[in-house]
């Protein structure tokens, strides 16, 4: 399938992407047709007022006649293109819409490891800049194009029943238009690839620059990551300017040429005219029709890089598209018992390295878990993988009793409370980033599940409370306070499982012991799996479970563990010696 997807054209993707838009496509196609024939038939008054002048018809009725024919041409021209236009791009706004929809359910459907193995920028250029810039050459190439490519074919064979020979002979300067064009599409793909790759890597570079701006401002690393900005920067113009001056002189022969069917048709009209072969009526017709030649090749030939540009364009979304997803179901086909989690024999790993060796591990519902391990052994891979951001290589991930891989993702995603240390606000205001845990909460809920979590005091002394922006990325508030709201959120969905994955990480120990404390409360019942940095706060758990290298070592409670794993000894240990020493 996947194959067969990478044979189809950019005109079948455009149209897959349609939809329900191709109505409004085919609407706007026949107006621009009506517009462009509109536009053309004017020239066919203007030759009757010629022919009656060298007639020398002096009926100044006639005249006014012919001149109100041209004027009610060219409304029509001016009414059905606006008419035409506002169609098409009516449509194109569905079908970029339409392509962002898919892209960002693309996005969600895809193993976390591959979206994180391509950088941000990448995507967020495709799915903004790179698919709003074909907004204008989608909206015009669908009803131009078609349009100016049908009507000059009715004026040529207008021409052939006029004169054959004289037809043949205006398309004289084609061929050598198209010679010239030719060699300006030499090497046009890689240097078209290039700008493409330029662009890519600029808009990365950017984005890398922005958000390191305060690591770099910190550590005196500006004038060196500037210049790379710069430099990438540079590339990605220079890729455009080399490409252009190749091509300079070949497009202007060629954009000179391809229009010109005046160059040859005069100059056999005129003898053909003085042999006898045809009459000064016929002549002065065949040059008018040739005029209704020129503006349809002009506008065609001005869309050809478009269409190029359109086409790279389609195949980065098509490539987005065509990504292996994970595999789930439409429907839930089996009934899911309860909340346990169980592991067995699970195999995973990133890219070409495994780091889950054959884990095996229950985690009992309404219990509290915590995951505990050295840096690097695996805790926070099982949690995603409980939150169903991997499929796992080898083994099952049982939920309920049954295989995540049989659970739809949105169903699965209602059973689910992820928080990591990594939060994520969005641009809105503090009320709503907490509601967006249940959309249907009203504000006395959302504040409940605050005040639950330990954060409604200092929300409050923001500056307009819970109406605050918390900014992009919630940059207008501390790292803590972000999480602080990030678990409020978590709690406020009310999900049978919350993970908190280092969601602590940067708490004071004051704030830490509050929130631990209220987890502890909105949490019963359900089961909770905690990856913590400070082993004091999870001393309590019903389970404490230790990682290390990919394999789970130990599992039990405090004391239990503290009695029996070397490793987990070792590492309370350690904990307590840092704790006394920053008391003293």
């Amino acid at each position: 399938m996947k194959e067969n997807s990478k044979k189809r054209g950019t005109l079948s993707w455009v149209l897959e992407f349609a939809g329900m838009n191709k109505k409004a496509y085919l609407t706007s196609v026949i107006m621009a047709v009506i517009s462009v024939t509109a536009g053309f038939v004017p020239y066919l008054f203007v030759a009757n007022i010629i022919r009656a002048l060298i007639g020398g018809n002096r009926d100044m009725h006639f005249y006014l006649i012919q001149c109100a024919y041209i004027t009610i041409c060219w409304l029509a021209n001016k009414i059905f293109h606006s008419i035409s236009t506002t169609m098409s791009h009516k449509a194109t706004f569905g079908v970029l819409a339409e392509i962002r929809r898919r892209l960002t359910k693309k996005l969600s459907l895809m193993p976390l490891g591959d979206v994180l193995d391509d950088a941000s920028g990448s995507y967020k250029n495709i799915i903004v800049e790179r698919v709003d810039s074909v907004e204008t050459t989608l909206a015009h190439i669908i009803p131009e194009v078609i349009s100016n490519a049908i009507v000059p074919v009715g004026i040529f064979i207008l021409m052939l029943n006029v004169n054959w020979k004289l037809a043949l002979l205006s398309l004289l300067s084609i061929p050598l238009g198209a010679v010239f064009y030719g060699l300006m599409m030499v090497g046009a793909g890689e240097s078209f690839n290039n700008t493409i790759v330029k662009t890519k890597a600029l808009n990365d570079t950017a984005v890398e620059y922005i958000n390191g701006i305060e690591v770099i401002k910190a550590f005196g690393k500006t004038k060196t990551s500037y210049e790379k900005f710069i430099h990438a920067a540079k590339e990605g113009a220079d890729c455009f300017i080399e490409w252009m001056r190749r091509c300079n002189l070949w497009q202007n022969l060629a954009m000179t040429l391809l229009p010109a069917q005046l160059l040859s048709l005069l100059p056999f009209t005129g003898w053909f005219y003085l042999t006898g072969r045809i009459d000064g009526t016929d002549a002065l017709l065949m040059i008018i029709l040739t005029l209704g030649l020129v503006s349809p090749f002009m506008i065609i030939a001005g869309h050809v890089d478009n269409m190029g540009k359109m086409g790279s364009i389609v195949g980065e979304v098509v490539t987005i598209l065509e990504k292996r997803e994970m595999q789930r179901p439409d429907v839930l086909k089996e009934t899911i018992r309860g909340n346990d989690i169980v592991f067995k024999n699970v195999h995973f790993g990133y890219k070409d390295q495994e780091v889950l060796h054959g884990v095996n591990l229950a985690i009992k519902e309404g219990c509290v878990n915590a995951l505990v391990g050295p840096s690097g052994s695996g805790k926070s891979t099982i949690a995603k993988l409980i939150a169903s951001f991997w499929d796992v290589d080898d083994g099952e991930v049982l939920y309920g009793g049954v295989d995540i891989k049989n659970i739809p993702l949105a169903e699965y995603n209602k059973h689910i409370a992820y928080v990591s240390q990594d939060n994520y606000l969005f641009d809105e205001t503090v009320m709503e980033n907490i509601r967006m845990g249940r959309p249907g909460a009203t504000d006395k809920e959302v504040i409940e599940a605050a005040k639950a979590c330990g954060c409604h005091d200092f929300i409050m002394n923001l500056e307009k409370g819970y109406d605050t922006i918390a900014g992009g990325a919630g940059g207008h508030l501390s790292g803590g306070e972000r999480q602080r709201i990030s678990i409020a959120r978590a709690m406020l969905k009310d999900a049978p499982v919350v993970i908190l994955d280092e969601a602590t990480a940067y708490t004071d120990p004051e704030n830490e012991a509050i929130i631990q404390r209220s987890v502890a409360k909105l949490v019963s019942g359900k089961t909770l799996i905690v990856i913590a940095h400070r082993l004091s706060t999870i001393a309590s758990a019903d389970q404490i479970i230790v990682i290390d290298d990919g394999h789970v070592v130990s599992r039990g409670t405090q004391q239990e563990l503290i009695n029996s794993c070397p490793l987990y000894r070792d590492m309370w240990n350690a904990h307590i010696s840092s704790r006394d020493s920053e008391v003293a």
